[in-house]
């Protein structure tokens, strides 16, 4: 029978600080470092004065299948490093690190000012303003200079001095960094105030300091919740970051990176880089395919826990694999999967197995998108679908460059573009897709992401946000049809695409449908766009299509004449009946066009449309479609 894997119990903080120090209590390795400034520390030490509560910490017993690389607490002595932990502290750091800096550490402490400037500083509590109770405690809580003198006029006045414990006790002054030595200060009071002739003017106030200031510290008890080390490194990340809200966000990589790093592997240094020679697997992605200096790279949102994503499905096949040697089945045979748990469990061994093949197969989904004129990071359809794309072109080597193999991968790759079918809850998919189209391209049956996909006809009217993986979809479509630019009858490869600024553009423009009350909803749809550079549509402007044609015809000092035949060329490169834009017929180039886009659709999906083109239908409600989809599509940039 399962049971609770974890306890809560109060702690004394001076035990826990003795833990920090001896390194028995130490941090997983993917905890940041510590950042507090003096502000947020002096309320600290308010909060523990008060006997206020501060919060509960979280540890982690050592020795279970969690095994993370342990760094001592921040200021702790050398030998806490060769200290194996019992514990680690995942939820608490800067707490922790800030009282024990203050409290047990006895030297000055390097902090920040609350305008993140470095500082040394020694915390003490005004006595006599900490009994006052008309004072904020945090005004009794003083930090000073590392020489503990205070001074203004740009420093040549003295304000206070408290470098002796003889100017501690004249200054009525209690050193926090003897917070849990507060019996032998009082005892050093009590010689220096007799010797001063001082004891029966101030004994009763630091008397009263230790019953009532003092004594708070060292009776202090925190709640600890103690994961045991049967906790699993799933539940570990899943409770981190529930209890992390506040800090920074951990991810499947900072866990990864913790437990590699017992095992003595940098895996930050192989995403990240070190140095200017060393850029990462992340600087290699973001300069990936890069053809412009504004741009980045088509994979530059590549996260790293995408490239562990990929390893993984490696992994787990052949753990499935194994399974199936070893004549298992059913619920015995592990999944192929990416999924948080399983790239928690992904061992270092598999890692280095399967790393080098993993950025192959990245690098060559760069390729294979800018052949499919995805060129822009801000034109990609889906970020989500690039995990799959990668793992099967590393998987199925250079046989992904047969004419064969292509047109099945351009068809899988569209039928999950056009079909939307990448836009939310996608592990499965992408599992799925890893098994199986390597396998179609080699007999076996045609993949679920193009047996399920499906584009229905009247979706072209409701594609209107560049958010939309369709939408982005059916630009890149028509320039890799060969569309030709209107004023220069250049094709759009990544040249021209960069040289000339090339996006997609309206065609009957904005201002001349606005002007005859034609509806955004109408007009801003797919079937109204094209690729074009930026020069001609500086040309088209907001003047009837008729008007912008045959200016392009008669030609300017800074465009040659187009012979209209030609002209009727490029425009039909685009799917767009010359006639009827010469005619400025709206409705019926709607109707041609959205009958002409359909059909590059089925082709490039490899299947018909299984509903039939309606054009009596309401479209002006479908807006929430968009901005379902909007939330659904990963955003490129």
């Amino acid at each position: 029978m399962s049971g609770s894997t974890f306890k809560t119990n109060p702690v004394a903080l001076h035990e826990l600080l003795k833990k920090c120090d001896d390194g028995k209590l130490q941090l997983p390795d993917f905890q940041r470092s510590w950042v507090w400034d003096e502000d947020r520390i002096k309320s600290l030490i308010a909060s523990i004065s008060r006997a206020f509560p501060v919060g509960a910490l979280m540890t982690l017993e050592t020795g279970g299948d969690v095994n993370f690389k342990p760094r001592p607490i921040e200021g702790a002595p050398e030998t806490a490093k060769r200290v194996e932990p019992a514990e680690l502290l995942l939820d608490g750091q800067q707490r922790m690190t800030s009282l024990y800096q203050v409290t047990l550490r006895g030297q000055v402490v390097k902090t920040i000012t609350p305008k993140k400037q470095p500082v040394e500083r020694w915390f003490f509590i005004d006595i006599k303003k900490s009994l006052d109770p008309s004072v904020d405690r945090e005004e009794a809580i003083i930090s000073v200079p590392a020489d503990k003198i205070v001074r203004s006029d740009f420093n040549r006045s003295i304000d206070h001095d408290y470098s002796t414990t003889e100017r501690e006790f004249e200054n009525l002054v209690f050193p926090l960094s003897r917070a849990f030595d507060g019996m032998a200060w009082q005892m050093e009071f009590v010689t220096w105030a007799n010797a001063n002739g001082r004891m029966q003017e101030l004994w009763p106030t630091v008397q009263q300091f230790y019953t009532e200031i003092l004594s708070n510290f060292t009776g202090y008890h925190v709640p600890v919740i103690a994961l045991d080390k049967t906790t699993t490194k799933e539940a570990v990340c899943t409770v981190f970051e529930k209890v992390n809200t506040g800090g920074k966000p951990l991810d499947a990589f900072e866990l990864v990176t913790a437990i590699y790093a017992a095992d003595g592997h940098e895996l930050r240094k192989d995403w990240y880089g070190e140095g200017r020679d060393n850029k990462g697997r992340h600087g290699l992605f973001v300069s990936a395919q890069r053809l412009a200096d504004a741009e980045k790279g088509i994979l530059a949102n590549v996260a790293n826990t995408d490239f562990l994503h990929v390893i993984s499905l490696f992994h787990t096949r052949d753990l499935r694999h194994a399974a199936v040697t070893a004549n298992k089945e059913g619920k015995d045979l592990p999944q192929i999967t990416g999924k948080r748990g399983a790239l928690l469990n992904l061992p270092l061994s598999a890692y280095k197995k399967y790393e080098k093949l993993a950025e192959q197969g990245f690098l060559k989904a760069a390729k294979f998108l800018f052949t499919q004129r995805v060129y822009r990071l801000f034109d990609l359809p889906y970020q989500t679908q690039i995990i799959p794309l990668a793992a099967i072109l590393a998987d199925i080597g250079d046989a992904w460059e047969l004419e064969g193999n292509r047109e099945k991968l351009q068809q899988w790759y569209w039928c999950g573009v056009l079909g939307e079918l990448y836009g939310s809850a996608v592990e499965t998919r992408i599992a799925r897709d890893f098994q199986e189209v390597p396998a179609w391209l080699t007999g076996g049956k045609v993949p679920a992401t193009v047996s399920e996909a499906s584009f229905r006809p009247d979706r072209l009217k409701t594609m209107r946000m560049r958010l939309s993986a369709a939408y982005k979809g059916v630009n890149a479509l028509l320039m890799k049809a060969r569309a030709q630019d209107f004023r220069s009858g250049q094709e759009f490869d990544h040249t021209v695409f960069f040289g000339e600024s090339v996006d997609i553009h309206h065609i009957f423009p904005k201002k001349w449908c606005e002007d005859r009350g034609i509806k955004s909803d109408i007009y801003d749809s797919i079937i109204n766009k094209t690729p074009l550079s930026y020069r001609t549509n500086r040309i088209i402007g907001g003047v009837a299509p008729s008007a912008y044609l045959s200016k392009l015809e008669t030609g300017s000092a800074d465009a040659s004449a187009i012979d209209p035949a030609k002209l009727d060329g490029f425009l039909s490169s685009h799917l767009i009946e010359p006639a009827l834009l010469r005619a400025d017929d709206f409705a019926g180039f709607m109707e041609v066009r959205q009958k002409a886009l359909l059909n590059l659709i089925e082709h490039a999906m490899g299947k018909q449309s299984p509903i039939s083109l309606s054009s009596d239908e309401d479209y002006s409600d479908e807006l929430d479609e968009d901005q379902e989809e909007a939330e659904l599509t990963v955003a490129a940039e």
